[in-house]
């Protein structure tokens, strides 16, 4: 291997290196700030975020420009993490009316009155709205992750005759919006979500042209 090989390769190692540690030091702070919002909702500073995750608070701003920018990304994670825990836990199910009941329901979230689960359902309702407003466009980035799991499941359900819809995407994003809107409901209502969550599968499955059997 020649020097300018080799000056290559090593250039390249510490690309690799530097890229490792930007990733580390992103996750960091986003594992801290979960921690955070599971505590005490957004009711936290960027200091105190920044000691959570270990970093400088140069650091912080470094990857991103706001606490706003910051919990965009929070939720936009949350929810990835959401969509795989629910894929796995999907799994065994072969029917798409099946999965498509269970990512509807599960998507509802079955909120327990556990103290930090209802700090986070309360945080996701009023962080949601009002980032809405200065990201609507990021944050219809990040709904796209159950978007593309109702959607899925919506088209095999078609493609076998099982629902009537024509068009399988729209129907998915209406789903998506009309399971946002009953969990927001029930951040700050009395009882759980549980309690609707069948109401709200034969509801889908009417609205999609199905049978409730």
């Amino acid at each position: 291997m020649s020097r300018a090989e080799e000056r290559a390769v090593e250039r390249s190692v510490a690309v690799q290196r530097s890229r490792s540690r930007v990733e580390n030091q992103i996750r960091a702070i986003l594992d801290a700030a979960h921690r955070l919002v599971e505590a005490k909702g957004d009711a936290f500073t960027t200091q105190e975020l920044a000691k959570e995750a270990g970093v400088a608070l140069q650091t912080f701003y470094r990857y991103f420009a706001s606490k706003d920018e910051l919990l965009l990304a929070v939720i936009s994670d949350g929810l990835s993490d959401a969509c795989r825990q629910m894929t796995a836990a999907a799994d065994g199910l072969t029917d798409p009316l099946q999965r498509l009941r269970f990512f509807i329901t599960a998507s509802l979230g079955g909120r327990s009155r556990d103290p930090e689960r209802h700090t986070l359902a309360q945080f996701i309702v009023a962080t949601h709205w009002r980032l809405h407003r200065v990201f609507p466009k990021e944050l219809a980035e990040a709904d796209r992750p159950l978007v593309d799991l109702i959607h899925t499941e919506i088209r095999a359900a078609a493609d076998a005759g099982l629902v009537t819809s024509t068009d399988t995407e729209q129907d998915a994003w209406f789903i998506v919006e009309l399971t946002r809107s009953v969990y927001h409901h029930y951040a700050y209502a009395a009882g759980t979500v549980a309690e609707v969550q069948e109401q709200m599968w034969h509801f889908c499955l009417r609205a999609l042209g199905g049978t409730v059997r």
